[in-house]
Formats: C-alpha cells, structure tokens, sequence
C-alpha cells in the first residue's frame, strides 16, 4: 500500500503528527486566530482575516472536490451546522485538532491545510488532497532529523536550495513525462482510428 494512503489507517493522524510539531520554530503563519488548545483569540488583525480567509477557500474547495454538503460534513465532525458553518467561513474556532479532523473527514492533507497560510495559495491544500504530498514532505523532515539530529545545522543553505530545485525539478519532469506519454498515446490512438475507418472504407466500397 502507498505511504500516502495508509496515513490515516494507524490510530488517530493528530497523534502522528503532533510530535513533528514539537520544538519546531513557527514556520507557518498559522495565526492568532489558531491555537493549539482551540481557543479562539479575539480582535484578530487584517493579516489573521485575511489567512482565515485564505482557510476557509481552502477548505471549501477541498469539500466540494469530495462532493459533501456542509450538514454532511457537521455530521461527520460531530458539530451543529451552524458551528460548521462558521468554522469553515473562517469566523469560528480554529484549532490544529480541528484541521486534522477536517482533513481525516475529507481524506485530504491537514499539513497542506495549514502550509496554504505561508503560501498564500488556498488551491495548494485541493492540490495535495489526495497524495498528501506536504504529510509526506514533513516525514520525511522528521526521518532527517532522527538520523541527523544536530548535524544538520551542518546542511548549509546552497546544499539545501541545491537539493529541493533538483527534487522540484525531478518531480515536475515526471509529471511532463507522464503528460507526454498520455499525448502520444492519445496520438497514436487517434491515427490508428483514422486508418481503420479507411481501411474499412476501403473494404465496403462497391465494385465496379
């Protein structure tokens, strides 16, 4: 079974994922509006509505993708439909746990939920959705981190910026490659269509 598929199928992802967390310096510009107790804070500044905002398109996506109603997705979260309601208008109450709920409820990548603030892109989180690429991106940092420990302060940042264009650059080539393949199949296909019609043409047309 795929890494990405098998996530959710060992006990709660919080508790996967929680511990990566841990000591991690606040790279995603989660907001004040979310907290890890899920408290709300109040008087939230224009940058915090703008990245509930930016949340809640996100998520809106993500559910429309799955094809679920707003009081199916109540149900499936245990909360009235008007708490939903607000949660994923962004006007509710935020929380890591309630991310990954979301995220466990719509089988998406509740990592990818949250990069989308640092990001400013509320359609990465519907682009990850199904191969959880950011969940698997911040394994991976914590398997470099279990092997590396302190060392990797021994990474410089040319290394570093080195290392993640060649990935970028070897994981676009294989979806172009794949695009490609599907063309000239397709191609192929229509051509060898074509031929048959003649061929058949051919055949059926009557003799002199």
């Amino acid at each position: 079974m795929p890494r990405a598929a098998c996530l959710y199928g060992h006990g709660s992802i919080a508790s996967i994922l929680a511990p990566l967390f841990i000591g991690l310096p606040p790279v995603l510009s989660l907001a004040m509006s979310i907290c890890s107790d899920g408290e709300a804070m109040a008087g939230k500044t224009q940058e915090e509505g703008q990245d509930a905002q930016t949340l809640s398109e996100a998520m809106r996506a993500i559910r429309k993708e799955r094809r679920l109603r707003a009081s199916e997705m109540a149900r499936l979260l245990d909360m009235p439909l008007r708490s939903y309601e607000h949660f994923e208008a962004g006007r509710g109450k935020i929380s890591f746990d309630r991310i990954v709920r979301f995220a466990e409820a719509t089988n998406s990548d509740p990592i990818a939920l949250m990069a989308v603030l640092a990001l400013g892109k509320p359609e990465f989180a519907l682009h990850c959705a199904d191969n959880k690429l950011m969940t698997i991106f911040l394994h991976a940092m914590g398997e470099l981190e279990e092997q590396l420990g302190a060392d990797i302060g021994y990474l410089n940042s040319g290394t570093l910026v080195g290392a993640f264009t060649r990935l970028v650059k070897d994981l676009v080539e294989n979806v172009r490659k794949r695009d490609t393949f599907a063309e000239q199949w397709l191609e192929q296909r229509g051509a060898h269509s074509q031929d048959s019609r003649r061929v058949k043409g051919w055949r059926r047309r009557p003799s002199d």
